[in-house]
């Protein structure tokens, strides 16, 4: 009963977290609160939560790793197409409200300037990964799916990169955001993950 009341509670709190940003965001615009460069707003404010749950979606394996914790596993997926729903909106406001749609001036655009050509891979990168996110593709694909499902580990990299270019002269929360991506990364090695689950089994024996 408890583990199902606080797996409750975690998916609600990541229903909540996640969708809270776009609620604000929605608000503004219809309030007409946004900073005097709107659309520079609306892409921060679409991007920055695209990558923190980014980086939560990365975070919930080595959670589990490191401290047993099952329930964090079953939101993996919620987070990951949050995620995968603020890049696209933030994908929208650059091809739609910066560039009108216009293919000749987005190919200009995303050819020309790195940051943009780095972003637009990294989107990529995500698009298989939303569509074979459910339990029919996993049975699909197999072995395939978790080899496929590995290209988040390329996305991550690609959206701090983008990040760096893109705000170019202060890069220290780019850097913070690489940080934690590496240290992630880090932790999903075959020794890393050995090594925590030996520490986890002889915590256990100690308290038994």
């Amino acid at each position: 009963m408890r583990r199902k009341t606080s797996l409750r509670l975690i998916r609600a709190a990541t229903h909540i977290g996640s969708l809270s940003p776009l609620a604000t965001l929605i608000w503004d615009i219809s309030a007409q609160t946004l900073s005097v460069n709107p659309i520079q707003d609306i892409t921060v404010r679409t991007g920055k939560p695209a990558l923190i749950l980014l980086v939560l979606t990365l975070a919930c394996t080595p959670i589990n790793t490191f401290f047993g914790l099952k329930e964090i596993l079953r939101i993996r997926r919620s987070l990951g197409l949050y995620a995968f729903t603020y890049t696209c909106l933030h994908f929208l406001v650059f091809v739609g409200i910066d560039y009108g749609f216009n293919a000749s001036l987005l190919q200009e655009a995303i050819f020309k300037k790195p940051y943009a050509l780095v972003g637009f891979l990294a989107f990529i990168t995500l698009i298989p990964l939303a569509m074979t996110s459910n339990r029919k593709w996993m049975q699909r694909l197999g072995k395939r799916w978790k080899s496929l499902h590995r290209l988040i580990y390329i996305t991550g990299p690609l959206v701090v990169i983008h990040y760096i270019w893109l705000v170019k002269s202060d890069i220290r929360q780019p850097l913070a955001f690489g940080a934690a991506i590496g240290l992630l990364l880090l932790a999903r090695l075959p020794i890393v993950r050995s090594v925590a689950r030996r520490m986890r089994v002889q915590l256990r024996r100690r308290k038994m």
